[in-house]
């Protein structure tokens, strides 16, 4: 678990100190990063926004709560702890956003299943084709060509409906789940899972669950967290999934293989809809810099207390 943390990390780390300096020349070429006004292109539905907006909440009652509990002897949790009503109190409200995200869970896979039946398709072709969210041979050739990117050895890939870096974080959430949630079900439910595994189980699932919690933590808070918010020519926050469309312009840089796909077959038409109130944007943003303030702190007080106060 701890070369996963470790080697997840690194690498992800790696990828993003190459692509900083390169996304700073990019927003000066592309002069405002985030248009506004003017047409939108639907990128999400509704109920893409409020199953985001479930990710968000219990993802972030599922990391304070569970980095306190982890960090239960260090000063910082011990004021949580007390401002949420206690240990016991914050056990309860885990559990709680834990039953959200299965919630979550479950209504994604219900929409998978439906939209592939509205498509006419095979799974196969519905997961793994153009718009598909399984990794195949152009993620790898869009990866490469980002890395060539980065050194100013090619130009900037043509992405399309989905990147390779969006399609990590997807199935992140995906290993996430079976993993921390797989685990945290055997330590919920100890009575019961202890009838079918031996009793050494229970340890082994504390030591999997805690540590895939704190990469999950890692993960989101430093790298999704740049991925989608803090590269510069996002920067200072990518409201998409909430507004659920992004300015035409914006769309025909950032996705030309997506727009030309869309264009040359007609769609694009019934894609378009008006921009968002301003007001609506204002709350949005403030939401998320409200999420990723949480995030942020809650990284430092987790580095704070692994490089100074570890047991």
């Amino acid at each position: 678990m701890t070369g996963l943390l470790i080697g997840t990390l690194v690498i992800s780390g790696t990828h993003t100190a190459l692509w900083l300096p390169r996304s700073l020349a990019y927003r000066k070429q592309i002069k405002n990063g985030h248009v506004e006004g003017g047409a939108y292109v639907r990128r999400f539905r509704r109920f893409h926004r409020n199953l985001h907006l479930m990710v968000v909440s219990s993802f972030l009652g599922l990391a304070l709560t569970g980095m306190m509990l982890k960090f239960s002897y260090m000063g910082w949790a011990k004021l949580l702890a007390h401002l949420l009503g206690g240990f016991e109190a914050a056990g309860l409200i885990h559990r709680f956003c834990a039953g959200l995200t299965f919630a979550y869970f479950g209504l994604h896979v219900y929409d998978l299943v439906k939209q592939r039946r509205a498509s006419g398709k095979s799974w196969r072709q519905y997961i793994a084709g153009e718009d598909g969210m399984v990794f195949n041979g152009r993620d790898w050739q869009e990866l490469t060509g980002s890395l060539k990117w980065f050194f100013k050895r090619g130009p900037r890939p043509e992405f399309g409906r989905w990147t390779y870096w969006e399609k990590f974080d997807y199935f992140a959430v995906f290993w996430g789940v079976a993993v921390i949630g797989g685990t945290g079900l055997l330590l919920w439910f100890p009575e019961i899972f202890t009838r079918v595994f031996p009793g050494w189980a229970v340890n082994v699932a504390t030591t999997i669950h805690s540590d895939e919690a704190l990469l999950a933590v890692s993960f989101i808070f430093v790298v999704h967290f740049f991925n989608t918010h803090f590269r510069p020519e996002r920067f200072p926050m990518d409201t998409v999934i909430f507004t659920e469309g992004v300015p035409l312009e914006e769309f025909e840089r950032d996705r030309p293989r997506e727009y030309r796909q869309l264009v040359e077959s007609g769609e694009l038409a019934g894609m378009i809809m008006p921009s968002p109130l301003p007001h609506e944007v204002k709350f949005w943003r403030r939401l998320g810099f409200t999420a990723l303030s949480i995030g942020l702190i809650l990284i430092g007080l987790i580095v704070y207390s692994m490089l100074f106060a570890y047991r």
